[in-house]
């Protein structure tokens, strides 16, 4: 994702800039969590909330403007969401709307765990640059824990358990369960949905190793193409997933 443009304005703020890197650098790690948090009975996530480069041509001038999307929704290129933001000066989109953005255009991205922040590179970038009392002001608005601004972390318990920054926990725990559902329904394993994803691509696209070891194992066919022509190793290498390329090499 490295190679891709990163929309801003013209004399924006470089530590922003900054942190829009970051997040696009990270955005991995949220999709991960996002992906677990569906499947899960009861929520784990406070909020969990992508912020995108809006743009559009008003008066011969490319009108770039943040806002944040919830529900979100990834398939290796392009994010969708709902905006929960109003526009100050774009007119092509509206607060309720559902967009469909290139995965390029992220700027930031949040997810919260009781009450801790995850990510959230651009809201760190505007809190450094604050006063105790406004730092303690603007949590408190948000009604989140940001924690300290030199030091964003990404995954959950990521300075108790490295090990998560690999994998997510879940993923591991979940093995015996996934292993019962594929040999109850084998079909699963081969099924492509009408733009070619197939299991195998969706578990790639969300980092999972051990799910992706035991798809593998149950006879998934990692040359499946998706309609756009990527294999699921063409999305590992994308989003720079190391340790599942050199699973499916």
């Amino acid at each position: 994702m490295s190679e891709t443009k990163i929309f801003y304005a013209d004399g924006e703020n470089p530590k922003m800039i900054e942190a829009y890197k970051k997040a696009q650098e990270t955005f991995k790690y949220f999709w991960r969590e996002l992906s677990w948090e569906y499947r899960r009975i009861v929520p784990g996530l406070d909020v969990a909330c992508v912020k995108l480069a809006f743009t559009q041509e008003i008066d011969n001038e490319t009108v770039v403007e943040h806002m944040w999307i919830n529900d979100v929704n990834f398939d290796g290129e392009n994010i969708y969401g709902v905006l929960v933001n109003d526009p100050d000066e774009l007119t092509n989109v509206n607060n309720g709307d559902e967009v469909q953005i290139p995965v390029n255009q992220i700027s930031d991205w949040l997810f919260a765990i009781d009450g801790k922040t995850y990510g959230a590179f651009t809201i760190q970038a505007m809190r450094s640059e604050m006063s105790e009392e406004e730092r303690a002001a603007h949590d408190e608005a948000w009604g989140l824990d940001f924690g300290d601004f030199d030091d964003v972390l990404v995954v959950n318990e990521q300075k108790e358990k490295p090990e998560n920054i690999i994998e997510h926990p879940m993923s591991k725990n979940m093995k015996e369960s996934l292993i019962e559902f594929v040999q109850n329904n084998p079909e699963e394993v081969t099924a492509q949905d009408e733009l070619g994803y197939t299991f195998l691509h969706r578990e790639v696209i969300a980092g999972n190793q051990t799910s992706v070891e035991v798809l593998l194992e149950s006879g998934a066919d990692k040359n499946a193409k998706t309609e756009t022509g990527k294999t699921a190793l063409d999305f590992a290498k994308e989003l720079k997933w190391e340790h599942l390329v050199t699973v499916l090499q």
